[in-house]
């Protein structure tokens, strides 16, 4: 009897340790595919993204801000903003367009 109770008790143990491990697992996985989120070289590509621009260090800066909220910079020195709508989406506080 004690032997099952115990086998038992590592049982419910065993699958709560699994449930748990899930759960962080999906926790990390972008939820429209069920894949990891693969993340992008954001001073790279801000590099690119700002290579043209009269005040580099300070497009950097923003660009850097929206590519680690949005994980996403759109491809050229400017426009694009099609190709990841969240980047587009961020303003400042006066409601101007934050990412450059």
């Amino acid at each position: 009897m004690a032997i099952s109770k115990a086998l038992i008790a590592s049982i419910l143990l065993s699958l709560l340790v699994l449930h748990l491990v899930e759960a962080e697992q999906m926790v990390h996985t972008d939820k429209t595919h069920g894949y990891p989120k693969p993340t992008i070289d954001c001073g790279g590509a801000c590099k690119a993204r700002c290579r043209l621009s009269s005040r580099p260090h300070l497009c950097k800066r923003a660009c850097g801000t929206c590519c680690a909220r949005c994980n996403c910079v759109p491809p050229g020195t400017s426009g694009n903003t099609e190709v990841c709508p969240c980047y587009a989406s961020l303003t400042t506080h006066g409601g101007r367009r934050k990412c450059p």
